[in-house]
């Protein structure tokens, strides 16, 4: 799972008032757990005012429009309503602003540097560059049970034609079709890799992203799983697909998805496992945490002491079901754990309360919540139909080993012979061939999947499709 601050690509329009030195171009950069993310802010004058996008280079995300720019008093407020987005800071020597950047309850700080130009774009050899030697179409799909349209590019080997097709299904966190980040597109390269090899491939939007309806921060997994019957339901209208070859293939949490897709409907011909999980959330971020911050040079004894602190954070979720009491519980052990590390990683800037805030909002997400308590292992059980599980030996977010016995012992629990297991050596969890496997690896590596991942997938997909 990816736990860094996602930008989302959407579209909104702002003015207030016009002042010359805080026009230009604006580079900083936010340190998120590990992973440096670049933040570009380009503001500019317009005869109503001040307006301002705002490019996550790291993500794949450019133009991004504020809802509103104000600067007074050497103070400038930039704010994104739609991602509940707002950078606050004071402008020093017209060249440099000292400021915090704050996402709904998450606040860290983020100063800026005056620049002439954006960052430079990075090296990505395998991004696929169009025209493509396919067909390609971007279309909308409705999920109807929750109200909601969602935007996607389906592609074919070629406009005519009936071909076996796969919907691509995104890790945690609100993510764009080629499921954006780090500054690679891994599923923009998948997909190409795929359908020249005669697979169709849908990869969409996710719900409240890009150009998708609905709320993203209110959805949890189970909810995220009715996008991906809904994608099903429209490749069964369309005649270029053969309607009993169609599979699915899930990244990280797609991989939690994907199961409880398979598990509820004849539908699903198959499914691929990418770095998805097999042990029960809390489990894997117990796991997740251990191994980068010992990736990070973190000692052990505080390892050993932030596992204590966290288990009896996901005891309190556990033991109560009410979330005003959760909450409330919750904030009480943050704090005390606050007032006995006062030197604890708290950004700069903001007040103790502040901090536990952010912390219980997080814990206490709808998405959050159901992921500590869900255990992928019965919905496995379930599962009949084909499926590969790939992942990388050196995945320190869903680490390879522990999950992917499980997601073996879970499959064979319930009878399914059909199941492949691979553990893909020194790849991390976007599958890159890698160093240490630490997400701080992940955009200075210019591969953004590796070769014998895919060709792991496309074998076996083949072998399905006989």
């Amino acid at each position: 799972m990816k736990y860094v601050l996602y930008l989302i690509l959407t579209t909104l329009a702002g003015n207030t008032i016009t002042a010359q030195p805080i026009i230009g171009t604006w580079n900083g950069l936010l340190q998120v757990q590990g992973t440096n993310l670049r933040v570009v802010f380009h503001i500019t004058s317009t005869p109503t005012g001040l307006a301002t996008t705002m490019d996550s280079p790291d993500q794949g995300a450019k133009g991004i429009p504020a809802t509103t720019t104000t600067y007074t008093h050497n103070t400038v407020v930039i704010k994104i309503n739609n991602l509940k987005i707002t950078y606050e800071g004071v402008v020093i020597n017209d060249s440099s602003i000292q400021g915090t950047f704050v996402q709904n309850t998450l606040s860290l700080p983020m100063n800026l540097t005056k620049a002439a130009v954006a960052l430079p774009k990075l090296n990505r050899p395998q991004e696929p560059q169009a025209p493509f030697p396919y067909y390609s179409e971007a279309i909308t799909f409705a999920n109807t049970k929750e109200n909601i349209t969602l935007a996607g590019t389906l592609t074919l080997p070629s406009k005519q034609g009936i071909y076996p097709t796969v919907i691509l299904i995104s890790g945690s966190g609100p993510q764009d079709r080629d499921e954006s980040m780090a500054g690679h597109k891994p599923f923009l390269v998948l997909a190409h890799y795929l359908t020249q090899h005669g697979i169709a491939v849908l990869r969409y939007d996710d719900r409240g992203t890009a150009l998708s309806t609905g709320n993203f921060s209110a959805a949890t997994t189970h909810n995220l799983a009715t996008d991906v019957q809904a994608a099903i339901n429209y490749l069964k209208t369309r005649k270029e697909v053969n309607p009993k070859r169609i599979g699915l293939i899930g990244h990280s949490e797609g991989g939690l998805i994907a199961p409880i897709v398979a598990a509820h409907t004849r539908d699903v011909a198959y499914i691929v496992l990418l770095a998805g999980p097999g042990l029960p959330g809390d489990s894997i971020l117990l796991l997740q945490q251990k191994l980068i911050a010992k990736a990070a040079g973190i000692s052990d004894a505080t390892i050993r002491k932030t596992e204590a602190d966290n288990r009896k954070a996901f005891a309190l979720v556990h033991k109560y079901s009410n979330v005003p009491k959760l909450r409330l519980e919750l904030t009480q052990l943050m704090s005390t754990l606050l007032q006995q590390y006062p030197n604890s990683d708290k950004p700069a800037g903001i007040s103790n309360t502040e901090y536990v805030q952010a912390q219980v909002s997080q814990m206490t997400s709808p998405w959050m919540l159901n992921f500590i308590k869900y255990n992928p292992a019965p919905t496995l059980t379930k599962v009949t139909c084909p499926v590969l599980a790939l992942n990388g030996s050196k995945d320190l977010q869903v680490p390879a080993k522990q999950n992917l016995q499980a997601i073996r012992n879970a499959l064979a629990k319930g009878g399914n012979k059909q199941v492949t297991i691979k553990e893909l050596p020194n790849l991390n969890h976007l599958l890159q061939e890698c160093t240490t496997g630490a997400p701080s690896e992940y955009s200075t590596i210019e591969q953004t999947i590796a070769p014998v991942a895919m060709q792991a997938i496309l074998s076996w997909l083949q072998q399905q499709i006989q």
